[in-house]
């Protein structure tokens, strides 16, 4: 099968988040088992270009045009990889916004990349399903059901739609409708509009033909008002194309057996390499060494309300009055990252923050760390904790959402489970948590060793994920290409039998 994925960020090219993870991962694991995979991204600030593929497509954009060019960036690792070249939009200093507020065009800019996406099918490319990603790659499923309704060459295409994070949804102004050209008969309720404002997420969920998100738990949650953030009553409409697919994690990369960007290597037989990593990233961060003997919490994250960091505040000066040391990699909303720096100055010998994304420093706090901290107010699927298992590092999450999926409460009884959870949103609940944790790693060594080992031996490899899209692909694409209708009126028997929906309830279409 012929799949292309249209993302706005994936490695080894761009990165803000867990998105370009997947979009790195999920390509490779399916081009391994024999499909034909391409990428396109936008061409971002130093992304590299092998050749040009396409000089200048001709873009509308409202009542001007545009004239990005499509550049090739080559094969890596069995994927073949494309760019969107248009310096103006994607040659800047960050991907979407600057000092914690979004570029104000990033309708224009995304809108151009969707309408380029359909002219590489045309033009470059022509796959037999399209895998979009994200409000940035909504208006995809949007524009093929109405501008490009007619046109023969893609009109078959069928959409499968990924939702990372329903936090994010691409939402803006009226006056966007002109601005990106599109009618004014898509700015109502039915299709993309929310309480008066353009929501590209919304457009995708109502004109893709099949949906997924990024666990099972989190398929379920955002069907509910807690966490559908105002697109719960949309979701449930769709619920009978909606499934949850576990996102996996690529163990070539991150694996402390193989990692060349960590102090020592080491595995579940032989652990002492962990403490020589756990050293250097007391080294790194500027931490005593007298830190070696004590629990030591790591956090690498993107920096937003969504990661729990309010409860932290919270109970941080009970947190680091106990015997502990913590580092913590990120960066994002400002006063997350004043915090934080706040923290460093007040603990010095105890916290240290670096405010970066950082991919070497990412790998050397999942290797040195005792305990990883994810007290996510919601979390789609997560990837650090399923890396911190493979790494020996225990981690203490909330229950929601995929950490729900991945982490099994240790039960001291029958000495299974890989970490620690709590439920409510509490600080009190998260601190209670971390210190049934800490109890253990303090008093019982080799008990701790057995937690450590437990999520160690599990495996979250991409290759069970990649059969499960591959076969959603499939369904796609023999239902398209056999009604050749709406996607409101496509069977939904086949992917009910394949892919039992989260939820079977009805909701109200919602706005």
């Amino acid at each position: 099968m012929k799949i292309l994925f249209v993302a706005s960020e994936g490695l080894p090219f761009s990165k803000t988040g867990g998105l370009a993870d997947v979009i790195e991962a999920l390509p490779r694991s399916l081009a391994a088992t024999g499909h034909e995979v391409c990428v396109l991204l936008p061409r971002y600030r130093d992304t590299p270009a092998v050749a040009v593929a396409v000089p200048s497509l001709t873009i509308s954009q409202g009542d001007a045009l545009r004239f990005p060019g499509i550049i090739d960036g080559g094969i890596l690792h069995g994927v073949h990889y494309y760019f969107v070249d248009d310096p103006e939009y994607f040659d800047r200093d960050q991907l979407y916004g600057t000092a914690g507020k979004d570029y104000p065009d990033n309708a224009e800019r995304f809108s151009e990349f969707a309408r380029a996406a359909i002219e590489f099918c045309k033009h470059v490319w022509m796959p037999d399903v399209i895998h979009c990603h994200d409000w940035q790659a909504g208006l995809v499923p949007v524009l093929l059901r109405t501008e490009y309704a007619k046109d023969a060459a893609v009109q078959g295409l069928p959409v499968v739609f990924t939702i990372h994070n329903m936090g994010y949804q691409g939402a803006f102004p009226p006056d966007t409708m002109k601005k990106i050209g599109l009618p004014d008969s898509l700015f109502t309720v039915e299709a993309m509009e929310f309480f008066g404002r353009v929501n590209f997420l919304k457009g995708a969920l109502i004109f893709g033909d099949y949906l997924t998100t990024v666990s099972p738990t989190y398929a379920k949650e955002i069907q509910t008002r807690e966490y559908g953030h105002g697109l719960d009553g949309v979701v449930r409409d769709q619920a009978d194309r909606l499934t949850g697919i576990l996102n996996g994690v690529d163990y070539a990369i991150w694996n402390p057996e193989k990692d060349k960007l960590i102090a020592a290597r080491y595995s579940a037989r032989d652990l002492s390499g962990k403490l020589v990593c756990k050293k250097n990233l007391l080294e790194v961060f500027g931490l005593p060494q007298e830190n070696l003997n004590k629990p030591l919490i790591g956090i690498v994250s993107r920096f937003a309300g969504q990661k729990g960091f309010d409860l932290i505040e919270e109970i941080a000066p009970k947190l680091l009055a106990e015997d502990l040391a913590m580092t913590v990699l990120g960066a994002g909303e400002l006063k997350y990252e004043k915090f934080f720096r706040e923290l460093g100055r007040a603990y010095p010998g105890k916290f240290a923050v670096k405010i970066a994304y950082d991919n070497v420093l990412a790998h050397k706090i999942e290797a040195g760390a005792d305990v990883f901290l994810m007290p996510s107010r919601y979390e789609p699927c997560g990837l650090n904790q399923i890396y911190s298992l493979k790494y020996g590092t225990v981690p203490v999450v909330r229950a929601t959402g995929g950490l729900d999926d991945t982490i099994e409460v240790f039960d001291p009884a029958t000495g299974r489970g890989t970490g620690f959870k709590f439920k409510e949103y509490d600080g009190d609940a998260l601190l209670d948590v971390i210190r049934q944790a800490l109890a253990i790693f303090r008093n019982e060594p080799a008990v701790w060793r057995g937690i450590q080992t437990n999520g160690m031996g599990k495996d979250f490899s991409w290759r069970a994920s990649a059969i499960e899209y591959a076969t959603l692909y499939e369904v796609a694409r023999k239902s398209r290409n056999r009604t050749a209708v709406p996607t409101s009126n496509l069977t939904r028997a086949k992917l009910a039998r394949s892919f039992p929906a989260a939820s079977t309830g009805k909701g109200s279409h919602g706005r």
